[in-house]
């Protein structure tokens, strides 16, 4: 996403289309790659969202319900970030598709040092609580700061341990939504020392379904992550897969194999991650590490070589339908339906774009798409 300064009703409009409702990340991309200026793709939403098979109108959210949310961040001291803006970390500019817009409480500039994540199991055992305390302490003693999720366990010790040295937490929820609120204390030093991130509205509070989004922001911060600790099924090990699609590094500590907390962090090892036993094994796998090219990711899908738009949404209407009846629960990469309706890539994207305006399909990090679930 090219980066440009937004004037005030820019921005308002920016974060108008990032909050309406149908408009996941890899949409509003697409859409702004497409339309450039976010007032133009809100005034093409509801045709957009027709063409996909919506029947009832498309509410978009109004100025004043996103001048509302800038004040009320204003209130707490926070700030908003669009995507496009000079002041958004550098790191999740260049995942794919970035986050339209987050709010971020506190002082820390997350692009003025080297980011480590530490995740783990929230039940964590008392040593692996000790071990994420003196990693992170002495990561932040070398100049890094650590990322975590402001969970219990694992997070909250690493947040604990680097708050004097740099820490950042990524929620779930808004700002103003402290979870778990046993960390009220924790959330209130890192706000004032450190720096507190989340994509939602401020007043927002988290469902099952927005940690594994938070996890992405997490590892997209970091050019590592570090899991202590995680079960078989863990949600922690979303973030070490989040990690690998980003291209960041992922490590992993060892653990007893009769412990099932253990289970997930062996796993990893198995499959390549870099053992770690000390804050000096991180350095080294940090230092050998890729950054992140600061670029615009993605594909372009409506660059100007690319056919003209008449001729996009002429080939949409004609595989619109088709590319519905190819979605499942199951996600499926865009090549693929590409390559089975032997249709061009932009018409592709154009009627998926359209689907999830209309409520039909799910848009999803990493090029893949799916089947819209059923409101519940």
């Amino acid at each position: 996403m090219k980066r440009r300064d937004l004037s005030a009703g820019q921005r308002t409009d920016w974060l108008r289309l990032a909050r309406t409702p149908g408009v996941g990340p890899v949409t509003f991309a697409k859409l702004i790659e497409r339309f450039s200026a976010p007032e133009a793709a809100i005034e093409a939403l509801p045709r957009l969202a027709r063409r996909g098979g919506r029947v009832d109108p498309m509410k978009v959210v109004s100025r004043s319900e996103a001048e509302d949310e800038i004040a009320a961040l204003e209130r707490i001291g926070a700030r908003l970030l669009c995507a496009c803006e000079p002041g958004f970390p550098k790191g999740l500019a260049v995942i794919d598709p970035p986050p339209p817009v987050i709010s971020v409480l506190g002082p820390l500039d997350p692009d003025a040092k080297p980011a480590c994540a530490m995740v783990g199991s929230r039940n964590a055992s008392g040593i692996g609580i000790r071990f994420a305390g003196t990693i992170a302490r002495e990561l932040g003693q070398r100049g890094i700061v650590i990322v975590s999720g402001l969970a219990r366990g694992i997070d909250g010790a690493a947040h604990a341990a680097s708050l004097e040295t740099g820490t950042i937490a990524v929620l779930a929820g808004g700002l103003e939504h402290i979870y778990p609120p046993q960390h009220e204390a924790l959330y209130r030093a890192i706000a004032e020392q450190g720096l507190v991130v989340s994509e939602s509205h401020p007043r927002y509070q988290a469902g099952a379904r927005d940690f594994p989004r938070r996890n992405r922001l997490i590892s997209g911060l970091s050019l590592g992550v570090l899991v202590i600790e995680a079960a078989e099924r863990s949600g922690t090990l979303i973030t070490a897969r989040y990690a690998l699609e980003q291209n960041r590094e992922v490590m992993a500590v060892p653990g007893s194999p009769l412990d099932p907390r253990a289970k997930g962090t062996n796993r990893l090892l198995r499959e390549g991650a870099a053992l770690v036993e000390s804050a000096e094994d991180v350095i080294a796998v940090l230092q050998g590490a890729s950054r992140p090219r600061f670029e615009e990711p993605g594909d372009h899908d409506y660059e100007d070589d690319m056919p003209e738009p008449g001729r996009i949404e002429a080939e949409a209407d004609a595989i619109r339908e088709s590319v519905a009846g190819l979605l499942s629960p199951t996600p499926i990469s865009r090549d693929e339906l590409t390559r089975q309706l032997g249709a061009s890539p932009q018409a592709v994207m154009a009627a998926l774009v359209e689907l999830e305006l209309a409520g039909r399909a799910e848009l999803l990090p990493g090029g893949m798409a799916r089947m819209a679930w059923p409101e519940s």
